[in-house]
């Protein structure tokens, strides 16, 4: 099992990444979140040049704001300062489109969009359209220095919905998603990741990654699910989480989407939403504030002990490790962290002391 842990993207916390490293984590994702954070490639510029041994990547990079060349060439450009050490991660684009109104990228254009990138980190000649004119492209010669396509970038897709874990199974190296942790949840995202890659002719790589993108609190003797640090600790997740499964129940108006451990204060949020002061042709910017980085105090009564139970792996030392077991036993190969910005350090400092030892 490996271990790492996504970072909130700022440009004075390449450090942490360097933390990461020295407390034994095997890679740090950085997302790409441009109207929240720093630029993440900044970011892992940086980082790259700091580090030595942990593994860098987009946590995820968002290809409605970058076309595939640009994508393709920040990479292979980080690839430069930390070779074999750098790999993408990547989706549609949930809150980084979101927060501006837009919606993420459709399967069919995300699906070209990866064909081009796959092919570019390849270093290969590919067809690319931009607008209306489709021309064939490749990367420029210019000597050493410039980039690195010799140490492979793996693709990491992200996904949770049908299409997109299909996708994953077309063109990735490996799959992240929310809630892999859980055995029969992985399950079901590698049986349509399979039948993406069956429909496209593929072998599925038998090394294909998958990583569960999740939170953790470590709970100290005498702590519940209902004490304040772990509700402190839990909150930005838990949040990130709720406003994710609302943009999922707007779009698609079906109350199966909402689970079981939201119910007890789904109408409630669903309240909240309706009565914010934003006016509602921009709300969309107030539904994600604080996204994963802190729990808008408005939204903090939210941070029930279901909700915590649900959406995080918590619990004792030997009880996270137990969960964590299973799910390596299931075929997750890494769990990915991301915890409250004002906490960062602290959990991953507790995380990495108290129970990746016991793994």
């Amino acid at each position: 099992m490996k271990f790492s842990a996504h970072v909130q993207t700022r440009i004075s916390d390449w450090q942490f990444i360097k933390e990461l490293e020295n407390l034994g984590y095997d890679a740090a994702w950085v997302p790409d979140t441009q109207m929240q954070w720093s630029d993440c490639y900044s970011v892992m510029a940086l980082a790259a040049a700091n580090t030595s041994r942990i593994r860098i990547g987009t946590g995820v990079a968002i290809p409605g704001c970058r076309i595939a060349p640009t994508t393709a060439a920040a990479l292979a450009s980080i690839n430069e300062l930390a070779p074999g050490r750098v790999f993408c991660g990547i989706g549609t684009g949930h809150t980084a489109m979101r927060i501006m109104g837009q919606n993420p990228m459709t399967i069919k254009n995300f699906r070209e969009y990866l064909r081009v990138l796959r092919a570019l980190l390849n270093d290969a000649d590919v067809d690319f359209k931009l607008g209306k004119r489709t021309r064939n492209i490749r990367f420029m010669d210019h000597g050493p220095g410039f980039r690195n396509l010799t140490n492979p970038i793996p693709i990491y897709v992200a996904g949770n919905g049908p299409l997109a874990l299909k996708t994953a199974g077309e063109f990735g190296d490996g799959l992240i998603s929310l809630f892999n942790e859980q055995p029969e949840t992985l399950s079901f995202h590698m049986g349509m990741v399979r039948e993406g890659a069956d429909e496209a002719s593929r072998d599925l790589p038998e090394d294909f990654y998958t990583t569960a993108l999740t939170s953790t609190v470590v709970l100290n003797a005498g702590e519940t699910l209902k004490s304040e640090r772990v509700r402190e600790l839990a909150s930005s997740w838990v949040v990130c989480c709720i406003h994710f499964v609302y943009e999922v129940w707007q779009y698609t108006k079906d109350d199966e989407v909402v689970p079981e451990y939201l119910s007890g204060v789904w109408e409630e949020y669903v309240d909240h939403v309706n009565t914010m002061e934003t006016p509602a042709d921009r709300r969309y910017q107030e539904i994600h504030d604080g996204h994963c980085s802190f729990a808008p105090e408005s939204e903090y009564k939210f941070v029930t002990p279901e909700a915590i139970e649900g959406t995080c792996i918590v619990g004792g030392p030997q009880e996270i490790a137990e969960k964590i077991r299973k799910a390596e036993a299931a075929g997750l190969s890494e769990v990915s962290i991301l915890p409250p910005l004002k906490h960062a350090h602290a959990v991953a400092r507790d995380f990495a002391q108290k129970v990746i030892p016991l793994i």
